[in-house]
């Protein structure tokens, strides 16, 4: 298990995380959310042992993380981080090396991920020659190579086209099956949504919302309705405590405060004709993280 506690970490006197607490389980894919400058990166790499911590404690199964437990360790950056004149072959010795694995095991690991991955061709050619989405492949593969216990997974389908995320999530859930600890970050919140059963979302390096996701959404007053029908914008724009009404496609999207509104909108609906669509549904992560984050987007 990964033991995030009390974590706080100073540059000077600007605090990067401050208190931050979390625990990954075997097995778990976890969320790590925020906004560009709200912590991750910084969390991140104390995670790795890349950077001290002012204060708290991070543990990998009770034992604090340092060059010893880095060989358990996976991580795939935002930012391209190949050497892009080496071939692909000579990179996974390079990284698999670095993780304690032997020629032999490097070799037969990468020939069994490049095959997953349908970019077998490539093994020896310069990282440099191949397409950003195959670079992003490549990158991917390296991070996995070592079977690591735990993976850090920071913007994955960066580059990737829809055919080759989907590729990646089949990875991703299979890691996990088999009891690989996933930190995953990420700015599409569907993503985040497909995977993670719990998150942390940063604000200026605290915490301002975590906690299991399913509970998050049930949780929180604001409501979807989602309507098909004879029914106009205007119809139901008027009610006290409806938010927002909006077309999206052939449906109604109702906005409400709360569930109590619900019964409010289904009275006013239910005198129009050929109703065939009245769903109420949780709000969106993406809706819940713009709220908690949301004024930062205009500074």
């Amino acid at each position: 298990m990964l033991k995030v506690e009390h974590v706080t970490k100073y540059y000077g006197d600007f605090c990067a995380v401050d208190d931050l607490s979390f625990e990954v389980k075997p097995g778990e894919i976890f969320g790590l959310l925020g906004i560009n400058g709200a912590g991750k990166t910084t969390t991140f790499r104390m995670i790795m042992g890349l950077l001290d911590v002012t204060r708290g404690n991070i543990t990998l199964d009770g034992k604090k993380i340092d060059y010893s437990m880095t060989d358990k360790i996976g991580f795939l950056t935002e930012e391209r981080s190949l050497l892009t004149k080496l071939t692909v072959m000579e990179q996974a010795i390079f990284y698999g090396t670095l993780k304690s694995m032997s020629k032999q095991e490097i070799e037969k690991r990468l020939d069994e991920l490049l095959a997953k991955f349908e970019v077998s061709e490539y093994k020896y050619k310069k990282i440099k020659e191949l397409s950003k989405g195959n670079q992003q492949k490549i990158q991917f593969i390296l991070a996995i190579l070592n079977k690591p216990k735990l993976l850090i997974l920071d913007e994955p389908f960066s580059g990737l086209d829809p055919f080759n995320v989907e590729m990646f999530k089949k990875e991703i859930i299979e890691m996990s099956k088999e009891g690989s600890m996933i930190i995953f970050s990420s700015h599409r919140m569907e993503h985040v949504e497909l995977f993670c059963k719990k998150l942390v979302i940063l604000l200026h390096g605290k915490s301002v919302l975590s906690g299991e996701l399913k509970k998050i959404k049930e949780s929180y007053q604001k409501k979807n309705i989602i309507i098909n029908g004879d029914v106009t914008t205007d119809d139901l724009k008027d009610i006290k405590g409806v938010l927002d009404v909006s077309l999206e496609g052939s449906d109604l999207v109702v906005k409400i405060e709360s569930k109590d509104i619900v019964e409010d909108v289904f009275k006013k609906v239910s005198k129009k004709k050929n109703i065939t669509k009245f769903v109420v549904e949780e709000p969106s992560l993406n809706e819940i993280f713009i709220e908690k984050v949301g004024e930062s987007y205009d500074k």
